[in-house]
């Protein structure tokens, strides 16, 4: 037997452990080389990792959730026979592993961004060319006839593993179905808290423990800005139509020239606040795989259509895993919205390290006193949510208070 030592390479951005997110394969089966063999998560995304060579799988590092170590051994292939290029100083005859980089610089390395060329590379006549799987799955469904939209997929994502599509195959063969209606269930389904969910939990953890919150939570009224931008959407396509977020966004920008105290990150290894004069806007955005801020960078220099556009890109890429890890960090502030489902208020957590958020809430139709009448106005509250160490309560409440003057007032938002 000639082994080959396929070891977890260097991710990028200064990683030096990953966490195994999911395998497609399993001791003893087959793979050909660039076969996707599983994923590893890092702060940022699911990353796929293909098999430098062909062979049979011998040993598997871990269960997913496992973290190891840059340069461990991930994977260990039985080649067969194969040329023995690439052994393992000090390791026993036979035994190979890939490396990634050297003295000359790196060389190509088998990782593959997630939900990148993956599903470019599948078949174009089959109509589950979108459904997230491997390659290897694909051409499985392919020769056994299935179609994979009708596989429920219980990865990151809907992402079916080759569990999900061995569980279907073997439900398809022998005629089980689920319980009948009515029969109460007692089964419990333990969720491993992995992946991008765990680094959530850990930034959302570490955010509440380090940083002392304030909120601060005021209303305002949008009739006037509901009506400009059912105006302005009447002259455009759907495709470009503007939600608030853009108009909000400007606002929070023009606010941040007069408090630049709250455009500020801070840097605690070096105890030292970084206060920008660019504004990269994050925009929390909710995803299958959890939430995500992708940045606008330089949000300073956009219009409203150039605004619009941008977060129109970064949210639809962050729901489809398309996002670049670059555009993943870097934020210096950051906007949090649940749309429809925004309630009357909320207690946003900051971004660190970042120093403040602004979380928008739902728009409703009230009943308001207005020049001693009583008029029906559309109002919208923003939940706040600032660092006290850093951003005095005073200056968060007037920043607010400048914002919800330029939105109550929307012509003022494009004022030079």
């Amino acid at each position: 037997m000639s082994e080959y030592i396929f070891k977890l390479p260097d991710l990028g951005e200064g990683t030096v452990e990953s966490e195994i997110g999911e395998w497609f394969v399993k001791v003893g089966d087959q793979v050909n080389e660039e076969d996707v063999v599983g994923t590893m998560m890092t702060d940022k995304a699911a990353v796929e990792l293909s098999s430098p060579v062909s062979g049979k799988i011998v040993k598997l590092a871990g269960e997913p959730g496992d973290v190891i170590a840059v340069g461990s051994a991930l994977v260990v292939i039985d080649t067969q026979g194969t040329a023995d290029e690439g052994r393992v100083a000090g390791a026993p005859s036979g035994a190979k592993e890939e490396t990634v980089g050297g003295p000359s610089g790196p060389t190509e390395s088998p990782v593959a961004a997630k939900a990148a060329p993956t599903d470019a590379a599948a078949p174009a006549d089959l109509p589950s060319a979108r459904i997230i799987t491997s390659p290897a799955i694909r051409m499985r469904a392919k020769e056994a006839g299935v179609d994979l939209a009708l596989v429920q997929g219980t990865g990151p994502g809907g992402r079916i593993g080759r569990k999900d599509f061995d569980r279907y195959l073997k439900a398809r063969a022998t005629g089980t179905t689920i319980a009948a209606p009515g029969i109460p269930s007692t089964k419990i389904k333990e969720i491993k808290i992995i992946g991008l969910r765990r680094i959530i939990a850990e930034r959302m953890q570490a955010a509440k423990r380090e940083i002392p919150h304030f909120a601060y939570i005021e209303e305002i009224d949008i009739t006037e800005l509901e009506s400009l931008r059912k105006h302005l959407n009447s002259k455009r396509d759907a495709a470009d139509r503007l939600t608030l977020l853009p108009f909000l966004g400007l606002a929070l920008i023009r606010a941040l020239r007069e408090f630049p105290q709250c455009n500020v990150t801070h840097d605690k290894d070096r105890n030292l606040l970084l206060q920008h004069e660019a504004v990269h806007l994050g925009v929390a955005t909710q995803t299958p795989d959890g939430l995500k801020v992708p940045v606008v960078r330089h949000a300073e220099m956009m219009t409203i259509d150039g605004l619009a556009g941008e977060i129109r890109r970064l949210s639809e890429a962050a729901r489809t895993n398309k996002v670049k890890k670059s555009e993943l960090s870097g934020s210096t502030i950051t906007i949090t919205s649940l749309g429809k489902l925004g309630g009357i208020a909320s207690t946003p957590v900051i971004n660190s390290p970042e120093v403040g958020i602004i979380g928008v809430n739902r728009a409703v139709e009230r009943p308001m006193v207005v020049n001693g009448q009583i008029a029906v106005r559309l109002m919208m509250n923003l939940s706040t949510s600032f660092d006290h160490r850093f951003v005095d309560g005073y200056d968060a409440a007037a920043m607010i208070q400048c914002i919800k003057e330029m939105l109550e007032h929307p012509a003022t938002i494009f004022l030079p």
